[in-house]
């Protein structure tokens, strides 16, 4: 055989191989299925092969075009894949941080013009390519350290012409970066001013007019909803999600981020791909979704960024819920690391440094249901491989706060690579 791009004498690969048709659960979440001074061979966007390196080249026929490229005493993972992002958005919000910090409440910042609602404003007066070039730097500044597949919802324009056009902008992302972007439609993600008082003809003009109209132009795969004591609650969030589904988009849900409102519960009922945040979530919760087979993103930079508790992860792992982890990159939380993420999950949740890649790799691929596809390096997969400048997984929670990403590969082709050895 004779590859496009052929890496040799790689110090380590995590394949996590083995999982392509469920998440990860329990002790299988710190299984990686390391191979020792490894060789990936990719053709034609997909992993030909990987093994030893000596297994490797017996395989090879003919060498690639391209040099054969080493990686001593480094670690290959696959591409991690950040499940959770809100990355397309108008303006900024670091005025509301100061506010926050010199002691303004979350009230207290939204009733001065700030909060949501800033955004809102912003993300209405932006154009499509203003929205486009945003996104742009945030998603390219994710690649470089070492994300190759990014979900990014709607949610801050909160009309069907606005929501439209954020869906859209994402849409033209795929044009200009070599990332694998998920769209999902979250018009249910607060009330806006317009129907402060009448939550529920906002649901109708959801379920009525965007829903058909985000459906109708494919703009989206998943629908998600903030099901959250003051935005909508559980028979609210039910009829969006129902609505969704019946347009033909698979489902998400922020559940029991705040307070415990049975949003799990809901997720599971409704068969939702994920439930994300759970920082609140209920035992009961908690089992419909493993019974139902939901997975549980997690997204400890948002418990950082509100300072406040962190999910029960390992509560999670042990009961036998497939956990993800995830950014949830917003105006609120403007995260672009799953380094950093990854950092959070081992010292505020207590994951294991294994648990975590696991998380950030394989089981956020089922929580877009491409576990089939990405997620781990196998043979027939998409070669999206990253290259970090580690010897071992543990490495990557004891230097924190570090982008040791040395290659990013994303779809077969080397598309970022740190100058030097």
């Amino acid at each position: 055989m004779k590859p496009d791009v052929l890496l040799t004498n790689i110090g380590q690969i995590a394949t996590l191989e083995g999982h392509s048709e469920r998440p990860k659960t329990g002790a299988q979440m710190k299984e990686l299925s390391i191979i020792e001074n490894g060789a990936i061979a990719i053709k034609d966007g997909k992993i030909l092969a990987v093994g030893s390196t000596k297994d490797v080249l017996s395989q090879i026929s003919e060498e690639p075009d391209l040099p054969i490229i080493e990686f001593p005493c480094m670690l290959a993972t696959p591409g991690f894949i950040d499940s959770h992002t809100h990355l397309a958005f108008g303006g900024t919000r670091e005025n509301d941080f100061a506010m926050k910090l010199a002691g303004k409440t979350y009230i207290e910042i939204l009733e001065s013009g700030g909060g949501i609602l800033n955004t809102l404003r912003s993300t209405r007066v932006a154009s499509r390519e203003e929205l486009v070039s945003n996104a742009f730097s945030f998603a390219e500044s994710m690649l470089s350290m070492g994300t190759t597949t990014i979900e990014a919802k709607s949610g801050y324009g909160l009309d069907t012409k606005n929501e439209l056009k954020m869906l859209q902008s994402i849409k033209d992302l795929r044009q200009k970066l070599p990332i694998n972007f998920v769209s999902t439609f979250m018009g249910a993600h607060a009330v806006p001013p317009e129907f402060e008082g009448k939550t529920d003809d906002y649901i109708d003009l959801i379920v009525n007019e965007m829903i058909p109209s985000v459906a109708e132009r494919e703009l989206a795969e998943y629908c998600d909803v903030f099901c959250e004591q003051g935005v909508f609650d559980v028979e609210q969030s039910r009829r969006v999600l129902l609505a969704a589904r019946e347009n033909g988009m698979k489902l998400k849900i922020h559940a029991d981020e705040i307070v415990q409102l049975g949003g799990a519960s809901l997720a599971a009922e409704v068969g939702a791909v994920s439930a994300d945040h759970l920082l609140m979530a209920s035992d009961e919760g908690l089992e419909d979704m493993l019974k139902a087979g939901t997975i549980a993103t997690l997204l400890p930079a948002t418990a950082f960024s509100l300072d406040t508790n962190y999910a029960k992860a390992r509560k999670m792992i042990e009961m036998g819920l497939p956990v993800a982890l995830a950014t949830d990159f917003n105006p609120n939380c403007a995260n672009e690391s799953l380094f950093f993420t990854f950092a959070l999950a081992c010292y505020k949740m207590k994951m294991q440094s294994r648990e975590a890649l696991s998380a950030i790799t394989i089981n956020a691929a089922h929580a877009l249901n491409r576990g089939e596809t990405h997620g781990s390096i196998e043979v027939g997969k998409v070669a999206d491989i990253l290259i970090l400048d580690c010897p071992n997984p543990e490495y990557l929670s004891w230097r924190f706060g570090v982008n040791l990403v040395h290659t990013v590969i994303s779809n077969g082709q080397v598309v970022h690579s740190r100058l030097g050895p």
